[in-house]
């Protein structure tokens, strides 16, 4: 596959009917998730989450300072949006709202009828091949039922910064559980993104500027030469380096973008990105078999630690909603 800087956007792109989000779930998003989702009690802490702000809640306090995007309104934005459901086959349309947020970012998030929220900053950032793929990246989020989870994780992060009641030893090891499950759910969506748009260099592009893009210096950015800071970056397995690489993610909600930008490219180099193209992937009318080595494999991430905070923090809830609604 051409990895060209110059390429035009894409006239028409092949629709993935009934395609399956295991067609472009990472290995090690599937592995976390499901390792995750096994903890005890972890499940009856997403419920009590949720139900401290329900549905309705959540959505109002997430959409309160944004504009609902429609056909008359941000009407391209909306178009596009459109398009990426269509290619990916979601087979319904989330709300999709923009946000006056100064730096660059979008999310998925609800939990019964889930939206996509983009900071009003990625308009100015990004330019409308490299929005699309940021809007195809959400639609993968969905598709894969990231959302639950992602949600759960902002307030979960949204808590522990106003140093609510809740917030302490055990919700900060519950984060970090959740955090490293949510960078490999990135990987993922990136893949979507990619099969969304069939446009590999927006892709990078857009990746490229949510590293260090600037409205006013934009045109001075090169995506050959990130491509090779990629590289650089990927090729060193130093273990020194591999120390840091690892340290640095500790604090991160999102791998790094050179790394992100090294696993599209080394996806499409295997020939998954192609294959694909080609027809040949899982349909949802054909669900594979769930990944038990995956769950092997992870499981020894979440250990008794874990364990023992999920069960702190849901006796904190059970505290907290006693005491009354919460406020953010």
């Amino acid at each position: 596959m051409s990895e060209t800087t110059n390429a035009p956007a894409p006239t028409s792109r092949t629709k993935l009917a009934d395609i399956s989000s295991r067609s472009w779930e990472h290995p090690a998003d599937r592995a976390a998730l499901r390792s995750l989702t096994a903890i005890p009690g972890f499940p009856e802490v997403v419920r009590k989450i949720v139900g401290m702000f329900g549905e309705r809640g959540l959505r109002l306090f997430f959409q309160a300072n944004a504009v609902r995007v429609t056909p008359r309104q941000y009407g391209w934005v909306h178009d596009l949006h459109l398009r990426v459901l269509d290619t990916l086959d979601l087979g319904w349309e989330p709300e999709l709202y923009i946000s006056q947020t100064p730096f660059v970012n979008a999310g998925a998030l609800g939990v019964e009828k889930p939206f996509v929220l983009i900071n009003s900053a990625s308009l100015d950032i990004l330019d409308a091949a490299e929005l699309e793929t940021v809007l195809a990246h959400e639609a993968g989020h969905i598709a894969s039922d990231h959302v639950l989870y992602r949600t759960v994780f902002t307030l979960l992060l949204l808590l522990a910064q106003r140093q609510l009641p809740i917030a302490g030893i055990a919700i900060q090891a519950v984060v970090l559980a959740m955090a490293e499950w949510n960078r490999k759910s990135e990987l993922s969506s990136d893949r979507a993104a990619l099969l969304g748009t069939q446009n590999p260099e927006a892709v990078m592009s857009a990746l490229m500027k949510l590293a260090g893009g600037s409205h006013q210096h934009g045109a001075s950015l090169d995506l050959g030469e990130f491509l090779q800071q990629s590289d650089e970056y990927a090729e060193d397995e130093s273990l020194g380096d591999a120390v840091f690489k690892v340290m640095n993610l500790l604090g991160s909600t999102h791998p790094f973008h050179v790394l992100r930008v090294a696993e599209v490219r080394r996806w499409i180099r295997e020939g998954h990105y192609d294959r694909i193209l080609r027809g040949e992937y899982y349909r949802r009318s054909e669900e594979p078999r769930a990944y038990r080595e995956d769950a092997r494999e992870a499981a020894s991430y979440y250990g008794a630690t874990v364990k023992r905070a999920i069960r702190k923090l849901s006796q904190a809830l059970d505290e907290a909603i006693q005491g009354g609604p919460v406020e953010l």
